[in-house]
């Protein structure tokens, strides 16, 4: 791709976001949204491969009924109200609408369908943008009308969610495949609290971008698409491979690692709002995730592989790791001891 053009692709993605995000009328954010979908659109059919360009097509039917939803549901309760203040969402039936639209922005069961397909047509990076970057928006919309949805059908979606990102991505042997139900099963956490505590999944959100965005730029950099290059990518680099085991544990939630403190306050949230069979059940259901994130660990660090493969092993990578992979694994890592000061400020 041009680089200008992709210069002025991410720009138009950073502006939309930023108007998405600022914005207090349904028209801008609606415009936002749309002014996201143009710009992702070209990145993901960028290598002109057909199953890209099913991606791209999928992508673009999905995006334009959900903002087709977003619009009417914002007509239809400022007819109703006379308002077209975001946080003004009044109308029972236009909260429902908005509810459904916001679901099949962000890939929630069950609108799930097309996310898995999208990422396995896109590169890494791309894949990873459509992960963390693409889902800001549309969180930021279900943070301000939060106040607004249905309690019911959100923690519907939410656990069901969490139950089939985990179920389905254990018979998965594409690594973009296992990180987009990865990426649904953690909607579902931040959906299932967002009514009560708002703050909480924004953190949710932003603890997930970081342990998303440090597998996707490792696998990126080791060039791992499937399990089984996976388990020959040790002799590549072997320190690389190691704290994407780490990396892998954290998005699992397992303790002492940074992707505890989301599943933990998140916990203890529920349990306050006197929701414990929530979130026992919740809780229960992240061990079908876990399962196969010890599998991909297993994979990527502990296993070598028994027989010769068809293909030449690889005793360096042609390029070199990203600063900012050191960087992002740290935080990945490392920032459950300041677990107390975020419960203050939250």
């Amino acid at each position: 791709m041009n680089p200008h053009a992709k210069l002025t692709f991410i720009m138009s993605l950073l502006l939309g976001t930023t108007i998405t995000i600022s914005s207090n009328h349904w028209m801008m954010a609606w415009t936002g949204l749309e002014i996201n979908t143009l710009s992702i659109i070209p990145l993901i059919a960028k290598s002109h491969h057909p199953r890209a360009i099913e991606a791209t097509i999928k992508y673009f039917l999905v995006q334009a009924a959900a903002s087709t939803l977003v619009l009417f549901s914002s007509m239809t309760n400022a007819w109703a109200t006379g308002q077209w203040d975001i946080t003004q969402m009044t109308n029972q039936t236009s909260c429902l609408l908005l509810t459904t639209a916001i679901a099949m922005k962000l890939g929630l069961v069950p609108f799930h369908f097309w996310f898995p397909e999208v990422l396995q047509g896109s590169s890494m990076t791309t894949a990873l943008l459509l992960s963390t970057i693409m889902k800001l928006p549309p969180i930021t919309i279900l943070f301000l009308v939060s106040h607004s949805v249905n309690p019911t059908l959100l923690t519907t979606m939410a656990i069901t969610s969490a139950a089939l990102g985990g179920w389905m991505g254990l018979n998965q042997t594409q690594t973009r495949k296992i990180l987009a139900f990865s990426s649904i099963s953690h909607l579902g956490w931040m959906a299932i609290i967002i009514i009560y505590n708002p703050n909480l999944t924004m953190l949710n959100f932003y603890i997930y971008s970081i342990m998303t965005a440090t597998v996707f730029l490792t696998l990126n950099t080791t060039k791992t698409l499937k399990l089984s290059t996976m388990m020959t990518s040790w002799t590549k680099t072997p320190m690389l491979n190691t704290t994407l085991m780490l990396t892998l544990l954290s998005l699992a939630g397992l303790p002492p690692l940074t992707g505890f403190t989301p599943k933990w306050l998140i916990i203890y949230d529920l349990t306050k709002q006197e929701m414990t069979t929530t979130a026992t059940l919740i809780a229960m259901l992240s061990l079908l995730g876990l399962f196969f994130y010890l599998r991909l660990a297993y994979h990527s660090t502990i296993t070598l592989p028994p027989n010769s493969t068809n293909h030449m092993k690889q005793w360096h990578i042609n390029k070199t790791p990203n600063i900012s992979i050191a960087i992002l694994t740290s935080l990945s890592v490392m920032l459950l001891p300041i677990t107390p000061m975020i419960i203050t400020s939250i």
